[in-house]
């Protein structure tokens, strides 16, 4: 399995983007799929996860209503749509993805997002 992530970059608070994961290797089927972050001094911390079948999500508490996660089966991507930045987003993110009934073990290069004015 090979995740290949891209889209951070720098946003100004109030702003938007797109971190995308395109996924190979394997046929996803059962996969859960997700995308975490490390921010400068702390640990890594999960923010979203989506199902590869049936696309049911779940997201961490401070990003529920600003952070939309999304799987397109026919292209093999997971997308973090991430709105109404705040500074305390600022970090590392990486996409990750785990086989049925198993743990995060897959695991994509980092992007930086940079949340500033």
């Amino acid at each position: 399995v090979q995740l290949q992530a891209s889209g951070g970059g720098l946003a100004q608070p109030g702003g938007s983007l797109r971190l995308s994961c395109a996924a190979s290797g394997s046929s996803f089927s059962g996969y859960h799929m997700g995308w975490f972050r490390q921010a400068p001094g702390k640990l890594r911390e999960f923010v979203a996860g989506i199902t590869w079948n049936d696309g049911s999500t779940n997201y961490l508490d401070s990003v529920k209503g600003r952070f939309t996660i999304s799987r397109d089966i026919t292209k093999n991507t997971v997308d973090l749509q991430m709105h109404s930045l705040k500074s305390e987003d600022t970090a590392v993110y990486w996409c990750a993805a785990g086989p049925p009934y198993g743990t995060w073990s897959h695991w994509g290069q980092g992007t930086l997002v940079t949340v500033s004015s």
